[in-house]
């Protein structure tokens, strides 16, 4: 056999070798699984939707047993991201970090004393006066209540006051009385905590959110970096946006109420501002005492005057104010605003429907950031200069 016959049978047979080893063995049968098919998929889902269900359960049902700790907190960290502007522009003029944070605290400290001790001088000077008034004004309810067409005898208004007194002497209100002094005291240890920490946060903001970024590397710690920033700038935005549009609310209002004549006004004026930062509601509720107010003490056409300011300058915020000062990046839908306002007043109370919308608004901006660009290099470099 030729030496060309011989290599063309071994380049056959390797060929042939190569062929039986490249062929796809035959396929076993396989039968489906309990979890493979859809309704399985389905119960998987399930199964993980409620386990981390259980698990946001069980974290909500700590935190609301911890209020006295993670209220306070929650509120100094709000106040320190609306207040971490004045705090940088300080250091920027060369002051020390302690220097700025103690400047900034005493800043805050003198506005709140000041609010208070106006509201309680106009109370004392008007009390006297809006006591008699609103004796006059009981007097013509009642007469009011007699002329209606349908028959309201005194003995049955009589006996309305009696149940009143009687509810007023009841235990119910004096537990209530003993409840009412737990509660102040819960509130001032929440104060000093609430204090302590705004200090800290103001100071040290930057330092105690890189110590909890240590666990994390690459794009995990970029991304609690990203995370931070968004909370915290959206935190100081919405605070600052809701306070300016809460002071013109209440200059306002003070300005009319004090024309119209309704005694109180700067008590009602800070009320205003309050009730402001309750989305929604809260101005509505002040405008509505307000004008109650004005109704006792003045008159029902001066009440009447009091719902129009109220209902011109909320058109005013609505329609201009809101949409130039917070911005389409703070706002969020009134269903949203509707739902957090009733989840943070049903877990917290009156605090809960405070901060339930700025919470709602950081974390919003938190899931849109979680994927997002990394912070751009000058934040990096500047990180130690910025507070919370």
């Amino acid at each position: 056999m030729s030496p060309r016959s011989r290599r063309s049978r071994e380049a056959a047979r390797e060929a042939e070798i190569v062929e039986h080893v490249a062929e796809p063995l035959p396929a076993e049968p396989t039968t489906p699984g309990l979890w493979s098919d859809g309704f399985g998929r389905v119960g998987t889902r399930s199964l993980q939707v409620l386990a981390v269900t259980a698990v946001l359960a069980v974290l909500v049902f700590v935190l609301t047993q911890l209020t006295l700790v993670v209220i306070p907190v929650l509120i100094a960290l709000v106040l320190a991201a609306a207040i971490s502007p004045l705090v940088s522009l300080l250091r920027r003029k060369g002051l020390p970090s302690l220097v700025a944070t103690w400047i900034a605290l005493a800043a805050i400290i003198a506005a709140l004393g000041a609010v208070v001790w106006l509201v309680s001088r106009a109370v004392v000077n008007q009390w006297d006066e809006l006591r008699d008034q609103a004796l006059e004004g009981f007097t013509e309810l009642q007469q009011y209540v007699e002329a209606l067409p349908f028959d309201i005898t005194q003995e049955q208004i009589d006996s309305a006051v009696e149940s009143a007194t009687g509810l007023l002497q009841s235990s119910a209100v004096g537990s209530g009385a003993i409840a009412g002094a737990s509660q102040t005291v819960d509130f001032i240890a929440g104060f000093f905590i609430m204090i302590v920490v705004l200090f800290f946060f103001l100071k040290d903001g930057p330092k105690i959110w890189e110590f909890l970024l240590r666990p994390f590397e690459g794009h995990r710690y970029r991304r609690g970096q990203r995370v931070g920033d968004a909370t915290i700038r959206t935190l100081g935005g919405y605070v600052r946006g809701t306070a300016i549009i809460a002071a013109v609310d209440a200059i306002f209002i003070g300005i009319g109420l004090a024309i119209v004549g309704v005694p109180l006004a700067i008590p009602l004026s800070v009320l205003v501002f309050l009730g402001a930062f309750i989305p929604l509601v809260g101005a509505t509720i002040a405008g509505i005492l307000a004008a109650l107010v004005a109704l006792v003490a003045v008159g029902p056409v001066e009440a009447l005057i009091v719902v129009a300011i109220v209902v011109g300058v909320n058109q005013l915020e609505g329609d201009l104010l809101q949409p130039i000062v917070m911005g389409r990046a703070l706002r969020l839908h009134p269903l949203v605003i509707l739902v957090a306002l009733t989840a943070g007043t049903v877990l917290a109370g009156l605090t809960g429907a405070v901060l339930a919308v700025p919470v709602t608004a950081s974390i919003w901006r938190a899931i849109q950031v979680w994927d997002g660009p990394d912070l751009p290099a000058r934040f990096a470099r500047k990180k130690r200069d910025e507070t919370v």
